[in-house]
């Protein structure tokens, strides 16, 4: 399982598999780099070209358990005690009392089993069995008579247990090989596991001050080769750890990559050195160009929407379509009498990927919960992203001067009205949102 990595090597060291994680993964393979990519707090359903720390030394699960992930009334209940399931979340039952959680990998709608919470009669949860995209149960976390987390046991592909996390004094227990093995901390086990996998020599990429940063910190090395790509806000304050970076503390660190617009301008705000923070976006797998095509989408599961009705109204040159994973209400069916409107209740997954590539435009309008991560589809897709801000789910991929209060809608529509009738101004709307979003190009990532 080892690896020989050169000292020129590079090494992403994510703490979890986020979406910001994701998009720091892709766009390094977007700009032709094939580094390792390795996850601290593996989900589960980490991708095949991304090891997990954990995971690392627990096996080959796709011989184990089902080979696929587990579906929402797979899970093994008792006799009598019920299961049932929304497409948000499941449910277990032992008549009228809630016995068990059920959380759901992304997207949710699929309703495949993440984690499991049981609870005891209380209410409690005592315990979260953790399943991973092969349906195997691959780790379990018990939690005191408080609710507070106590340990986690992870297990090998073959069953038995490999890991033992004590939340309580930090330490971890590995059975490796025939061997046990104690660490007292996190960062001493993933410093374990740099030496197994052959990448002590490489250098680390990480986006966190916690653990990365740590690991960071202990490995040493002559020159400061290690790069922090900082994806969170800024607050009143720079962050501790981030201090030791730019005073020049920190063993291998020497150069800061923010990749958020508001928290790159509130850290020069606070001070910090410009020659050492810098700006750098995502490379963005975009799907397709925008045609200049007058068709929009909206993806929700309510028909409670800001100013629908006058939306439709006020562009009949534009076929709006409506998206959702349910039924819809008859509210929002009545909408269908509309000759620029159709409506896809209980959208099917291959209709509702085509209705992204047909569709130049997204209106978020509408309340409640975000579906299929719409927003940030939409963006991927190149499609012209209005909102209001009452409604608004991601502002990262919307331009700010595509953002309307709702007492401004009017406002929206003409903008819209103009944008359809200029593909030239379409053009430079679209450059605005990329901007808005941050996103950058493959050479920017060449001269890291």
């Amino acid at each position: 399982m080892e690896r020989n990595a050169q000292s020129d090597e590079i090494i992403l060291l994510l703490d979890n598999y986020s979406t910001e994680s994701r998009d720091l993964h892709m766009s390094f393979r977007t700009a032709g780099y094939d580094s390792a990519v390795a996850v601290i707090e593996d989900n589960g359903f980490l991708p095949d070209d991304v090891m997990s720390v954990y995971g690392f030394f627990l096996g080959d699960f796709k011989k184990a358990g089902p080979g696929r992930p587990k579906y929402f009334n797979e899970i093994t209940v008792p006799d009598y005690w019920a299961v049932s399931g929304t497409n948000n979340s499941g449910k277990v039952h032992d008549l009228y009392r809630e016995r068990g959680r059920i959380f759901y990998a992304e997207p949710l709608h699929r309703r495949l089993v993440k984690v499991v919470d049981w609870c005891d009669e209380k209410g409690t949860v005592r315990s979260s069995d953790h399943y991973n995209r092969y349906g195997a149960l691959f780790a379990r976390t018990v939690f005191n008579a408080e609710g507070k987390r106590f340990n986690k046991t992870y297990f090998g592909a073959d069953g038995r247990e490999v890991i033992v996390e004590n939340y309580v004094t930090g330490d971890l227990i590995l059975n490796d090989e025939g061997a046990v093995r104690i660490f007292r901390t996190k960062v001493d086990f993933v410093l374990h596991f740099f030496v197994k996998a052959g990448l002590k020599q490489s250098r680390i990429f990480f986006n966190s001050l916690s653990t990365p940063f740590f690991v960071s910190q202990r490995l040493g090395a002559p020159a400061k080769r290690d790069v922090l790509f900082w994806q969170e806000p800024v607050g009143g304050e720079i962050p501790g750890n981030m201090q030791v970076i730019l005073n020049g503390g920190a063993a291998r660190t020497g150069q800061i990559m923010v990749q958020k617009r508001h928290a790159y301008d509130r850290l020069l705000a606070l001070g910090a050195r410009a020659d050492m923070v810098h700006k750098l976006g995502f490379l963005y797998p975009f799907q397709k160009e925008n045609g200049h095509c007058p068709k929009a989408l909206i993806c929700t599961n309510s028909d409670h929407m800001e100013q629908c009705r006058e939306l439709v109204e006020a562009l009949p040159q534009m076929h709006v379509f409506s998206a959702a994973l349910t039924e819809m209400s008859p509210k929002l069916l009545a909408m269908e009498e509309y000759e620029n409107v159709s409506l896809y209740p209980n959208v099917k997954t291959d209709r509702l990927a085509e209705l992204f590539l047909e569709c130049d435009y997204y209106f978020d309008i509408n309340y409640e919960a975000e579906i299929v991560s719409a927003v940030r589809r939409a963006f991927l897709h190149n499609q012209l992203i209005f909102a209001f801000r009452e409604t608004l789910h991601n502002a990262d991929f919307v331009a700010d001067a595509h953002i309307y209060e709702a007492k401004d809608a009017k406002r929206m529509f003409d903008a819209v009205r103009e944008v359809l009738e200029d593909e030239k101004k379409l053009k430079q709307c679209l450059v605005r949102q990329r901007q808005a979003a941050f996103a950058d190009e493959a050479g920017a990532y060449k001269s890291l």
